[in-house]
């Protein structure tokens, strides 16, 4: 459990932690705590480093002193982005905590690379049991002597709230484990949270969507159970006609909970959107010729990478017969600046490190620092490889080593020429993935202008 400070509020984490990796923040929903998160942790550590909070009022981490509300929870989870990460962010989350990726999404794209979003709330209204059963208890829990009352009912008559919610959240042919379910069902009991309960109950429908996912660019998977009955699937059908760029895929045999129902299936959704490691890849693959194998591979990943974007299979895989996939040892420099300025990289396994190089020019000692740590999918090397010019910093295998896929001028200027529609789109891709780049510094730089200004008050 890691504790960390935005301004004045303490956030409380789970962490599947290596600082050497992207960052994945997982959100949770309304009643509940990074707890709803944890079947995704493991899951996703195998390519990021994750970051399940408990939003301020849940879980472990204390209520603030304002009202809580969407737009609030987005911009305490983007100063902790600023705090934790070197670059964009993956997020996750489940149904408000969709919501709440969806908001960041939408005020501060920069630091968002994309998201996988479950169950999420889109108009903030939820289903006609929803509020027929649990908007009066979270009226009445807005005040002391009601929570009281809420908690003395809930004793009296043992499993009240549970009759009332298991079949507006979970599926009827729901896989959840028991443990599981005990666990969820006294999160959204937690005694003393019926404040912040009623004032994210309203913080969602003060905070409608609709209208606005057609601003959203950030790519995203969408995933809902076919038997949410928190969440209607009239939110999906916002999805399909607002944001058709949005992979939404629909469960059956799930409820609210998709991750918890029916995980092979959500795991196996995610893991393929993300480029995360799927055990039943090796059983099919060839060992007895080398170079398909690897092409298969290489065109797997660019599935999930923003370097592939957008491209048919055909597409990756006639792009990945052009890669050559290179590994270098901890420490072992990626090229010879003085020499190499043919190829762009591909960071596929490991990391790389980017150090700049000393001014010739400057008459004080002035040693190269390490500027950037690229992960998986990420790519370096671009503009020397497109202008031929001097190359500006050293690139050097991270600690782990690194294996990257390599594709030099050459084979570019030919893929262009003989598949012009695939060299375009290789080309758009990687100017995107450029000017994502250079938004996320410049945001840093307002937000470091923004806390450096003088006040204008006087002494």
């Amino acid at each position: 459990m890691a504790i960390y400070s935005v301004g004045n509020q303490e956030i409380y984490a789970q962490e599947a932690w290596r600082p050497d990796l992207q960052k994945a923040i997982l959100i949770h929903g309304w009643s509940s705590s990074s707890y709803a998160m944890s079947p995704l942790t493991a899951l996703l550590s195998q390519r990021f480093s994750s970051v399940a909070v408990d939003l301020p009022g849940y879980g472990r981490s204390p209520p603030m002193d304002s009202r809580a509300s969407i737009p609030v929870y987005a911009e305490m989870l983007v100063e902790l982005i600023e705090q934790i990460s070197e670059g964009p962010v993956v997020l996750v989350g489940h149904s408000m905590g969709g919501m709440i990726s969806l908001t960041i999404a939408l005020n501060h794209p920069e630091v968002v690379e994309r998201m996988v979003l479950i169950c999420p709330t889109i108009s903030g209204r939820l289903s006609r049991t929803i509020n027929f059963f649990v908007s009066p208890i979270n009226f009445i829990e807005r005040f002391s002597i009601g929570r009281s009352l809420v908690s003395a009912i809930e004793r009296t008559y043992v499993g009240v709230t549970d009759r009332l919610m298991r079949p507006v959240s979970f599926a009827d042919r729901s896989g959840i484990a028991e443990k599981d379910y005990d666990r969820l069902r006294s999160d959204a009991r937690r005694t003393g949270e019926g404040r912040v309960r009623a004032q994210c109950f309203s913080a969602m429908r003060e905070n409608d969507l609709s209208g606005a996912l057609n601003r959203i660019e950030t790519p995203a998977l969408v995933i809902w159970g076919a038997e949410d009955n928190t969440v209607p699937l009239r939110d999906a059908g916002l999805v399909a006609d607002e944001w058709p760029d949005a992979d939404l895929r629909i469960i059956p045999k799930a409820g609210h909970w998709p991750h918890f129902e029916t995980p092979d299936t959500a795991s196996r959704l995610i893991s393929a959107y993300l480029g995360l490691p799927l055990l039943s890849d090796s059983l099919h693959t060839p060992v007895d010729d080398e170079d398909f194998t690897s092409i298969r591979e290489n065109a797997r990943f660019l599935a999930h990478s923003r370097i592939g974007e957008g491209m048919s299979i055909a597409q990756r895989t006639r792009l990945a017969a052009q890669l050559r996939t290179r590994t270098f040892a901890p420490g072992r420099s990626l090229i010879h600046r003085s020499t190499d300025r043919q190829e762009m990289y591909i960071v596929r396994e490991g990391t790389v490190e980017i150090w700049t190089l000393p001014d010739p020019l400057d008459n004080k000692e002035n040693p190269s620092r390490k500027v950037d740590s690229l992960k998986p999918g990420q790519m370096a090397g671009e503009l020397a490889m497109l202008d031929q010019g001097l190359r500006t910093a050293d690139m050097i295998a991270g600690s782990d080593g690194a294996t990257v896929l390599a594709l030099d001028r050459e084979r570019l200027l030919a893929l262009a020429e003989d598949d012009p529609e695939l060299g375009s789109r290789l080309l758009w891709n990687i100017a995107l993935i450029m000017s994502q780049r250079v938004r996320f510094i410049l945001w840093q730089l307002h937000r470091a202008r923004k806390r450096n200004k003088p006040s204008n008050g006087g002494g």
